[in-house]
């Protein structure tokens, strides 16, 4: 086995180790994270849609402005404006998204704190974001109105259809050399065929690798999610 297949295994395996753990049977841990609230939040009094958005491997650690490489914190910065709330937590070195409960602190501090509609939560990520979207989403699989993951996988078979109600977009790139594309079809597969589900959109991007953060500048996505109601 040579060293970049090394790697790989490793790093799949690592990602997905947690997977099958229950959120109950983990740590209740309080990422840090960045916030972004829509211009006239202050001015109005009405609830709004919230994006929990998971960053890529490379972001991890402690300080937040690493989330601005790319992705939704990255459009804020650069001034774009957004009609929901955006939560972006921040996965400490050394960990994945599925090595504590980090959703159910950040949740409850999001609700407490700010008018975030609960019908209308969304999650998305990119890489190990990607994979933390498709298994936060199988470990509450009712907490979320859509989920859209990019390149990312989930390497569970036995608990993948508890998603099968939940609208999902999802992207990877066909020559992908990091998170191989196989993951996302499998899954996709795997989740058409939870009773004839037949809703999950599925774009496979021809002769495209794995960076693939520009899609978040297409609005097409978030006006694809804010369609999307519990």
């Amino acid at each position: 086995m040579n060293r970049y297949f090394l790697c790989l295994f490793f790093l799949i395996s690592s990602l997905f180790a947690n997977a099958q753990t229950k959120p109950a049977d983990k740590a209740k841990v309080k990422y840090e994270y960045s916030l972004y609230l829509p211009k006239d939040y202050q001015v109005n009094k009405r609830s709004y849609p919230l994006v929990i958005y998971l960053h890529g491997g490379s972001q991890r650690g402690n300080d937040l402005n690493k989330l601005n490489e790319y992705g939704p914190p990255q459009l804020v910065q650069q001034g774009k404006d957004f009609p929901f709330i955006i939560a972006s937590p921040q996965c400490p070195d050394g960990k994945y998204w599925s090595t504590d409960n980090w959703l159910d602190p950040l949740y409850s501090d999001l609700l407490a704190n700010y008018r975030i509609d609960p019908k209308r939560v969304y999650l998305t990520g990119i890489s190990m974001g990607g994979n933390g979207t498709w298994q936060t989403a199988v470990a509450y699989p009712d907490k979320f109105a859509a989920i859209v993951p990019l390149c990312g996988g989930c390497d569970d078979s036995t608990q993948i259809c508890r998603i099968k109600h939940l609208p999902v977009w999802t992207f990877h790139g066909m020559v992908d050399d990091k998170v191989p594309f196989g993951l996302t079809d499998r899954l996709v597969k795997r989740l058409r065929s939870c009773q004839g589900r037949d809703q999950v959109r599925f774009t496979q991007l021809v002769k495209e690798g794995h960076e693939i953060q520009y899609l978040y500048q297409r609005k097409k996505i978030y006006r694809w999610l804010l369609k999307q109601h519990q």
